[in-house]
């Protein structure tokens, strides 16, 4: 059986911390100063506190500083003076042990330097696989809090090769959301979404993520990466997602309208989301722009799919848009070549001109058929 994962650093401070450095979300402010707070006194994250204070999200209070400060130094002299005795007298698992233990004190109090070559060393002397999948977990939760890409893409390898030596289904589980998590952050979408939904039903990886907050990024990334079809075999009837919409019913609104084609009450759950969900997370607020569009796309074509040709004017009625917004927003997805129709402006009129497979197979030859050749070509002046 697995070790209890210890939940550090805690996650949810970069969010607060985002908020407050987010002008727009004044009336977020209260709340996220107040839970920030609380965090860095919880875990006495003195060296965190001083970032904090650097991005003027907090104001400094040298005394509460000193205190935090004052206490972390008694700490670690106590686990340096373990680790001496350990070395001294003690076998190898009592040496990692205290190892480990002036590890998490270091990651737990937000000291991010001394924590990854604490960690790192950590890692070098312990001799258990689950006790090193452990540490390799941690850096990467290193990463997330401190957003070092650097980091994460550094450990993930290591994690899934100490996995497949023989990791447990506990941590296997476990990876698939950290891995997930990371493409979601670099914008690989759907294989960031098909690595949640495959964690959906055996969740257990709250020292990253709330369970509420895992099931709502599942459901708001396979919405865009999910075909309609799975949309409600994998989603929608999904007895996990069914727990969790209660507490975020524009959720709801969104795959359910999705699903049923209802595009009016879609792009206001959209529009709600973006502004409610997306534009507020740290994580997700890089892709906002990116995911309404890709979700209006998708919503464009799910229903120009349905018809050879339809009037500007019963389109807008649909999307609950002016005919004006549509036949711009149109325009532009062709011409980006995102949407497969054309505009009669004469007539007002879409008509769709779907891609034949044989045409799309005879250009996908011919593109490759070009690469081959440049790449030939470079290759014989190289040799001659």
């Amino acid at each position: 059986m697995a070790e209890e994962i210890i939940p550090i650093p805690n996650l949810s401070l970069p969010q607060h911390l985002f908020t407050l450095i987010s002008p727009t979300f004044g009336q977020l402010h209260d709340n996220a100063r107040k839970q920030l707070l609380e965090g860095i006194k919880a875990d006495k994250m003195s060296p965190y506190y001083k970032l904090v204070i650097s991005a003027g999200a907090l104001t400094p209070d040298s005394a509460l500083l000193e205190s935090m400060e004052k206490d972390n130094e008694e700490e670690l002299k106590k686990l340096d003076e373990r680790l001496a005795e350990a070395e001294k007298q003690e076998g190898e698992s009592e040496i990692s042990d205290a190892l480990k233990a002036r590890a998490n004190h270091l990651t737990r109090i937000g000291d991010k330097e001394g924590a990854v070559a604490a960690q790192k060393l950590a890692l070098e002397k312990t001799p258990g696989l689950g006790s090193r999948i452990d540490i390799v977990l941690t850096l990467i939760r290193l990463g997330f809090f401190f957003g070092d890409n650097g980091l994460i893409t550094e450990n993930l390898p290591k994690a899934e090769r100490f996995i497949e030596e023989g990791g447990d289904w506990d941590r296997r589980n476990r990876l698939k959301v950290y891995r997930g998590l990371h493409m979601i952050s670099i914008r690989q979408l759907k294989a960031g979404g098909a690595l949640l939904l495959d964690a959906l039903s055996t969740f257990t990886a709250t020292e990253l993520t709330t369970y509420n907050d895992f099931v709502a990024l599942t459901i708001i990334i396979n919405a865009l990466t999910l075909k309609r079809v799975d949309l409600k075999k994998r989603l929608i009837t999904a007895p996990e997602v069914i727990s969790v919409l209660p507490e975020i019913p524009i959720l709801g609104d969104l795959l359910n309208n999705l699903h049923d084609c209802h595009y009016a009450k879609f792009f206001v759950a959209l529009a709600t989301l973006e502004q409610t969900y997306l534009l507020p997370s740290r994580l997700l607020s890089p892709h906002t722009r990116y995911y309404v569009r890709e979700m209006r796309i998708l919503a464009y074509s799910q229903l120009l799919e349905s018809y050879r040709s339809l009037t500007l004017e019963s389109l807008s009625g649909a999307f609950g848009v002016s005919v004006e917004f549509v036949d711009s927003e149109l325009s532009r997805f062709i011409a980006n070549g995102r949407l497969h129709c054309t505009i009669d402006k004469v007539h007002g009129i879409v008509e769709t001109t779907r891609p034949s497979l044989k045409n799309a197979q005879y250009d996908k030859v011919i593109k490759q058929g070009d690469v081959l050749l440049n790449s030939i070509q470079r290759l014989s002046k190289v040799l001659y």
